[in-house]
C-alpha cells in the first residue's frame, strides 16, 4: 500500500486544537524561563557608594580628588565634614561615636591615632596624605603685620587687639605651646579665641578678630582675607592629615582602594594646589 503524504487538514479539528495547546504551553514555558533573565538584564546595577568624613585641613584637596575618582571609577563619594577634635557634635570623633554612615575618616594624624587605638578606625589602614603648616591671615585691606621672625610674631601678637585660632590641631598648639614658647601667654590668651567648627578665616573676614591662625589649606578657600604667610619655621607646627578605614564600615575593600588613590602620586598636584605637601604613602607609627 502506497504511503500517503501527511495532510494537516485531514487530522481534524481535535488534533489541530492539541497542536495549539502544545505550542502555547511551549511558548509559555520559554517565556517563564526567559522572564527572570530579561528582568535581571534590564535592572540597573546598584550604584557603588562610599561615605567619607573629613576635617577642614584636607577638605579642599579631597573635594577635587573625590570628583576625579568618581569620574574614573563610577563610585559615588558622599562627603561629610567636621573638626579633627573638639567638643562640637560635628567633630569627627563624635560622628563616629554615633556610628554615622562612614567608610573613611580623614583628619589630623594625632586624632586618627586615638581613633585607631580605640578600635574605631582600622589601624592597619592608617595612611598619611598631606602635610600642613600654619599660616596667618588678616582681613582684606587691613595693614599687613610682620611675622618674618619669632620676635616679629611676638610683637604682632602683643599689639593685636584680638586673635583667633582653631579648636583643632593648629589652635591647640598655638594656645598650649607657642604662646608659652614666646613668653606671652598671659598677655595674649585673654584676648584670644579658640574657634569651634567655623573656619578661622571667616571670623577674620567678618572683623571678629584682627588676626587669625589656621592651617594654610583651610585659609586658602576663604574670601575676604589676606594670607600674610606661614609662621617662621622655628615656630611652625607641621600637621599630617591622614586617612583610615572606619572599623564598622561594610565597604572595607572599596574604602582601601580610595585611600590608596588619595595617597598615590596621581593625587600630588591637587594636594599641592590646596596648600598641603604630599606625605609618604604609608604612615609611620
Amino acid at each position: 500500500m502506497e504511503e500517503q503524504p501527511f495532510n494537516l487538514e485531514a487530522v481534524g479539528p481535535r488534533r489541530r486544537t492539541l497542536r495549539g495547546i502544545v505550542g502555547a504551553a511551549l511558548l509559555l514555558g520559554l517565556t517563564s524561563f526567559a522572564g527572570p533573565l530579561l528582568a535581571r538584564d534590564v535592572t540597573p546595577a546598584k550604584v557603588r557608594e562610599l561615605h567619607v568624613v573629613t576635617s577642614g585641613g584636607f577638605t579642599t584637596a579631597f573635594e577635587a580628588l573625590a570628583k576625579q575618582y568618581e569620574r574614573d571609577t563610577g563610585v559615588h563619594v558622599v562627603t561629610e565634614h567636621g573638626p579633627s577634635m573638639g567638643d562640637t557634635p560635628q567633630a569627627i570623633p563624635a560622628r563616629l561615636a554615633r556610628h554615622e554612615d562612614a567608610d573613611i575618616a580623614i583628619l589630623a594624624r594625632s586624632g586618627l591615632d586615638k581613633l585607631a587605638a580605640a578600635g574605631t578606625v582600622n589601624g592597619a589602614t592608617v595612611t598619611d596624605l598631606g602635610l600642613s603648616r600654619i599660616a596667618v591671615a588678616v582681613k582684606a585691606g587691613a595693614p599687613v603685620p610682620d611675622i618674618s621672625t619669632p620676635d616679629a610674631v611676638r610683637d604682632t601678637l602683643i599689639h593685636a587687639r584680638s586673635v583667633a585660632w582653631s579648636d583643632s590641631a593648629s589652635g591647640v598648639y598655638i594656645q598650649s605651646t607657642m604662646l608659652d614658647r614666646l613668653g606671652i601667654a598671659d598677655q595674649v590668651r585673654p584676648k584670644g579665641r579658640m574657634i569651634p567648627a567655623t573656619p578661622v578665616g571667616k571670623i577674620v573676614a567678618e572683623g571678629q578678630a584682627e588676626i587669625g591662625f589656621q592651617q594654610l589649606s583651610e585659609l586658602k578657600p576663604v574670601k575676604g582675607i589676606r594670607i600674610v604667610g606661614l609662621l617662621p619655621e622655628t615656630l611652625q607646627k607641621v600637621t599630617a592629615f591622614s586617612a583610615g578605614v572606619v572599623a564598622y564600615s561594610p565597604r572595607q575593600a572599596d574604602a582601601r582602594r580610595l585611600i590608596a588613590y588619595l595617597a598615590s602620586p596621581e593625587a600630588y598636584p591637587i594636594i599641592r594646589d590646596s596648600g598641603l605637601e604630599p606625605a609618604s604613602q604609608k604612615a609611620k607609627p
